[in-house]
């Protein structure tokens, strides 16, 4: 199967926007009902034997049943005979909503942090079925809301089918993200000897030096517009909370962190497709974009958010067929591109890479990058065709050799 989003401006009615407002708040209630059902069960289970605690007890029938999916559920369909406020809400709506506490509890047991915590406010909602599609002209059709004016900048493509929409409302206003999906699916990208390649090292300077000797200065997204968003955060301490001039703040600082994140992902998208064009195989260092937002430079590499520069130049990657590994980084600026020496630890004053055994100097982020493609090459298992003087060079070192002189040569 292929599964696409699709993002649409929608603009509903005031009557609308007062119904999908309601339901929303209604979806938060139910989030943090459940997720409080599911934490008294848990609280409940570790009191001690032999003491009480100051504050209060949890006291729940030891022959409960832990509050699960399914359990959740069939309470939802009990509570609805007596709360209309339940029933005016669309019942698949409220199922996805239970269903978000019990993904929320499982991503944290299986990745051991992540806490699930209660919401103060809910943002999106998800329609998760439709009989036909809901999209007919300039229309979208949704279940007890109606036909909302929706903007089709681009046609849902042939062959596919609308499966879910989720409402979302950011503070430009409503969006609606329509999932599409298509018999099929699309092969992964393999790798081969007639294909081109390319290393990319990431760093702060320069967000990106290639094999090819290309490098790209590091955007200020967030950096650029500091002074703004300061300003604005000064202007809402001032203000007393939930007036009406603290409600027009808020929405200007989070129309600001919207346009920040717009430029970001656009960017991204645009950096992914420039890579792309140059080659078949792209070979990346495999950072952690979590240990890098813990660094000294942590406020430039949330800035640049390399974490979603890597999801997104993977789904570009493949839907161009384009080859994408990511290689181990150790050492990769430590080690010489053209004899595979190891050169010793570089201060990150020293810019340039000079290999005293064979002489070879260049740009140390050039270096990287070549090392990084070399690696890429090795783990592939494509060796080059072109003969290397034998000068007493192991057989890996051989091969990263041949490597080098193959990349320098498609330059």
């Amino acid at each position: 199967m292929i599964n696409l989003n699709f993002e649409y401006r929608i603009y509903p009615e005031l009557l609308q926007e007062q119904t999908l407002l309601e339901w929303l708040f209604v979806c938060k209630k139910v989030y943090n009902y459940c997720l409080g059902e599911r934490k008294d069960w848990m609280k409940s289970r570790k009191s001690w034997v032999d003491r009480c605690s100051l504050n209060r007890e949890y006291i729940i029938p030891a022959d409960t049943k832990y509050p699960d999916y399914y359990h959740q559920k069939r309470q939802l369909t009990e509570a609805k005979k007596t709360n209309p406020e339940l029933k005016a809400v669309q019942s698949q709506v409220l199922q996805e909503v239970v269903g978000k506490v019990d993904k929320a509890f499982r991503a944290f047991h299986q990745r051991g942090i992540g806490y699930p915590r209660f919401r103060k406010k809910i943002r999106s909602m998800v329609f998760p079925q439709f009989k036909t599609c809901p999209i007919v002209g300039d229309k979208i059709k949704l279940p007890k809301i109606g036909s909302v004016k929706i903007i089709l900048h681009r046609p849902i493509p042939e062959g596919f089918v609308v499966k879910q929409v989720q409402v979302v409302q950011k503070a430009s206003g409503w969006y609606a993200i329509c999932t599409i999906q298509s018999e099929g699916d699309i092969p992964n990208p393999i790798p081969d000897l007639s294909y081109s390649s390319l290393g990319i090292d990431l760093g702060f300077e320069k967000i990106i030096h290639t094999s090819k000797n290309e490098s790209i200065c590091r955007p200020r997204f967030l950096l650029d517009l500091q002074g703004q968003l300061k300003s604005l955060q000064r202007k809402l301490k001032n203000k007393e909370k939930s007036s009406a001039n603290w409600l027009k703040v808020s929405r200007k600082i989070a129309l600001l962190h919207e346009k920040i994140h717009r430029k970001r992902k656009q960017y991204h998208y645009e950096l992914s497709h420039h890579l792309c064009n140059q080659a078949k195989m792209i070979f990346i260092e495999d950072i952690s974009p979590k240990a890098w937002g813990k660094g000294l430079l942590r406020k430039h590499s949330l800035d640049f958010a390399f974490g979603a520069f890597m999801e997104i130049l993977a789904h570009v990657a493949k839907k161009r067929d384009v080859y994408l590994l990511k290689v181990n980084k150790d050492y990769t600026s430590q080690t010489c591109p053209n004899c595979g020496t190891l050169t010793g630890k570089k201060p990150l004053n020293e810019r340039v890479h000079h290999c005293s055994e064979c002489g070879f100097t260049c740009d140390r982020d050039y270096a990287s990058s070549l090392v990084i493609e070399q690696r890429g090459l090795i783990a592939v298992g494509q060796m080059v065709l072109q003969s290397v003087e034998d000068n007493g060079i192991g057989a890996v070192e051989k091969s990263t050799a041949r490597a080098t002189q193959r990349s320098r040569k498609a330059k």
